[in-house]
């Protein structure tokens, strides 16, 4: 705790002294509510709103978790099947690439025409956030296995399976969770703007209905809830980590 505290004590000053500019500069500019609330200002709506805010939050919380499993399950079974099978990635891999290039807000209207204002098109929206970054980080572990260990394991006779089983999965641990921790950042960003899709509740809805009353104190605390969202999550595949990769931790220390 007292080393956790040594090595974030800058940031959280620094965060601390932004907050001070903030209030300052908006008191001294005498800015209205609607243009730029002083963060006391926001601190007093997300306290006295938060009651109206909270189910907001928890349908936000169940739809980013459901499209995070299904998004990372997604991209660990193409990841898989691209390694093992080297003619259907050099015939997908190029796809997967052109898949990430077209924008989430412009396929979200498509979307909605496609499946309707229900969960399913929500689900695909979070789904092609979170699949991209584990499926590469994955395939990217997956080829980083020691060669040496892949010639010698061959020697002794081991099957493809066992080869993957044996030794390319467990190498690929620490990139896999490296692309789980982006794609859990992600994954509240998804369900916030699958929400902008039609849903009756979530942070997406609240933001854009206190965006559409001027009521930007509320935006912000939307915002702000985003970003603690996304922290706790990667905070929990960061622990998940620490349990599956002690190995890793022991080489590095």
């Amino acid at each position: 705790m007292t080393s956790m505290f040594k090595k974030g004590w800058k940031p959280i000053a620094v965060l601390i002294l932004l907050l001070f500019i903030w209030e300052l500069a908006v008191k001294l500019a005498d800015l209205p509510k609607w243009l730029l609330p002083a963060p006391s200002s926001i601190w007093e709506e997300a306290v006295k709103g938060f009651e109206q805010f909270l189910p907001h939050m928890q349908s936000t919380i169940v739809l980013a978790t459901v499209g995070f499993v299904i998004g990372c399950s997604v991209g660990l079974v193409v990841a898989i099947a691209l390694h093992l099978l080297p003619g259907v990635r050099e015939a997908i891999y190029p796809l997967l690439i052109l898949s990430q290039n077209v924008p989430i807000i412009v396929l979200a209207p498509l979307l909605v025409i496609w499946f309707g204002f229900g969960l399913l098109p929500k689900m695909i929206v979070i789904t092609l956030v979170c699949f991209f970054p584990v499926t590469i980080a994955a395939l990217g572990g997956f080829r980083n296995t020691p060669s040496e260990m892949k010639h010698y394991m061959l020697m002794a006779g081991a099957s493809k399976i066992q080869l993957f089983s044996k030794l390319e999965w467990p190498n690929a641990l620490p990139a896999l969770f490296s692309g789980l921790k982006i794609s859990a950042t992600y994954s509240v960003m998804g369900a916030v703007i699958s929400e902008w899709l039609g849903a009756k509740n979530g942070i997406g809805v609240y933001m854009t209905l206190a965006s559409s009353s001027f009521r930007t104190e509320r935006v912000f605390v939307a915002i702000i809830a985003v970003m603690i969202l996304s922290l706790l999550f990667f905070c929990l595949i960061t622990a998940g980590e620490r349990q599956f990769v002690k190995w890793g931790r022991k080489e590095e220390r």
